[in-house]
């Protein structure tokens, strides 16, 4: 019968994994801190704009925007998880109880893993709405409702499951050295589990990029084409490049941390550099933000106005009806569908 540690400290783990518990602030530890609750505040401004956007402007009632407006509120979460963590972080980490250890890494799984999901779908949407050139996908409310629901069941999940029975309290000599209370095998889980995604998109989002690259080179040779569907398409393949190179900088150091850790790597000094690269995890939340959502147009002129409102509050908010003239009109492509005239 195996003997659990329930009663113990979490000191206690920090110990049996070597992990370094301080008690008193160093100055590296007061840099961190100061510099990770600065990326979060800045994180929960920017989402929340977004949000806000999205809520008041009746043109992002379509299904991306509610996929762009969950993705923000993932990482809104994500903020909040992040600052939870600073806040319960350096000396003030002996003191916590397991409870209160769970909690603060559970926090954070769950809302790191709600952004990522979130990047695939968007990641699949977009595929579907460019490949059958429309501009907004023909998913109905309901779907999208469903499938943010599955996604934060997805999250809720994976976050939890380490609370539930997936840790090493009756198996220390299983114990995570980053996560101490974590089980390597759920460190090495979820690293993969990331790490797939993060393939999916890499496929999905190459796919666009080669087949936009090749309309643009077919429609070139044609001088009747319209130069705002070239402008698109060129708009569309810088985004994609953003969002490819964001990802893979801020999350790939991480998930191979987390995999190393996960299978046991002795020489691996993957402490050196966890705090290090989960802040670069966290600022994938912020790049998102700006990557989906200020490359729109439309979304940086609600922008302006929501802070203009708020620079202004005496004055009566009024949102302006924007006509567009025939330029600036959706493009129709030859076989008379739409094409994606945004830049997400």
């Amino acid at each position: 019968m195996k003997h659990c540690f329930y009663n113990e400290t979490v000191g206690f783990f920090y110990n049996n994994s070597r992990k370094e518990l301080t008690t008193y602030w160093r100055t590296k530890d007061v840099l961190v801190v100061a510099l990770g609750l600065t990326v979060s505040v800045i994180v929960l401004l920017t989402n929340l704009l977004v949000i806000t956007a999205i809520v008041i402007n009746r043109r992002f009632h379509y299904p991306i925007y509610y996929l762009l407006g969950n993705l923000a509120a993932a990482d809104l979460f994500a903020g909040i998880a992040y600052m939870f963590l600073m806040f319960h972080t350096g000396p003030r980490t002996a003191e916590l109880s397991l409870k209160t250890w769970f909690i603060r890494q559970s926090l954070l799984d769950t809302s790191l893993t709600a952004s990522v999901v979130n990047l695939l779908a968007i990641a699949v949407e977009r595929h579907q709405t460019v490949f059958t050139m429309q501009l907004h996908s023909k998913m109905s409310n309901q779907r999208v409702t469903i499938l943010i629901f599955c996604i934060w069941v997805t999250a809720l999940l994976l976050g939890l499951i380490p609370s539930y029975g997936w840790h090493c309290l009756c198996a220390l000599e299983k114990c995570s050295r980053m996560a101490p209370l974590y089980s390597r095998s759920y460190l090495t889980f979820w690293a993969v589990s990331n790490l797939v995604i993060f393939l999916i998109m890499v496929v999905v989002y190459t796919h666009i990029f080669i087949y936009v690259k090749r309309k643009m080179t077919r429609m070139s040779k044609h001088t009747s084409f319209h130069p705002r569907y070239k402008e698109t398409m060129i708009s569309l393949v810088k985004t994609v490049t953003i969002i490819l190179s964001a990802f893979v900088i801020c999350w790939t150091p991480g998930q191979v941390v987390l995999l190393l850790d996960g299978l046991g790597c002795k020489s691996c000094d993957v402490l050196a550099v966890e705090k290090y690269v989960l802040l670069l995890a966290e600022i994938n939340s912020l790049i998102n933000a700006i990557v989906y959502s200020y490359r729109d147009n439309e979304m940086r002129s609600t922008f302006r106005r929501i802070l203009c409102f708020l620079c202004y509050r005496n004055s009566r908010y009024t949102p302006t009806v924007v006509k567009l003239n025939t330029a600036d009109r959706r493009t129709l492509s030859q076989n008379g569908h739409f094409t994606v005239d945004s830049s997400i």
